[in-house]
């Protein structure tokens, strides 16, 4: 983890960058497909967002979150990936839900930059690497 700086045109630059953006979901989509299928089953997803920790932290405290609440938030999380409502999600749906998530994320923090804790390995931290490598050349 660490503590990067960022603001919505961060994100709205990664997204926009067809080529940093598609490598970045093309990556995580592969990691996310254990039985290597080309599609991504409620199982396979669920690791990947019990690792959000949405609901068994509160601000940074971990709480004991009701089971079928978190159940009922993870199943709705994956139907929003789940365009078609076919059980699995193929790299097309991942890659347009998350665009649409990382924008909305991106409306949400409006132009002034904010301080954030974020993953080695997350959406949030590429964009920020991104624009470092941008400011950088």
């Amino acid at each position: 983890m660490s503590v990067e700086v960022l603001d919505s045109a961060t994100i709205v630059g990664f997204v926009e960058d067809e080529e940093a953006f598609n490598a970045f979901i093309g990556d995580r989509f592969s990691s996310l497909d254990v039985d290597r299928d080309g599609c991504l089953s409620y199982a396979e997803m669920l690791r990947d967002l019990q690792g959000l920790r949405v609901l068994e932290t509160h601000f940074g405290v971990d709480v004991k979150p009701d089971p079928d609440e978190v159940a009922h938030v993870y199943g709705s999380l994956f139907g929003q990936f789940d365009h078609d409502a076919n059980g699995s999600v193929d790299l097309e749906e991942f890659k347009a839900e998350t665009r649409r998530m990382m924008l909305a994320v991106a409306d949400d923090l409006g132009f002034l930059p904010v301080q954030m804790v974020l993953e080695e390995d997350s959406f949030l931290k590429k964009a920020v690497e991104r624009e470092l490598t941008k400011v950088a050349a």
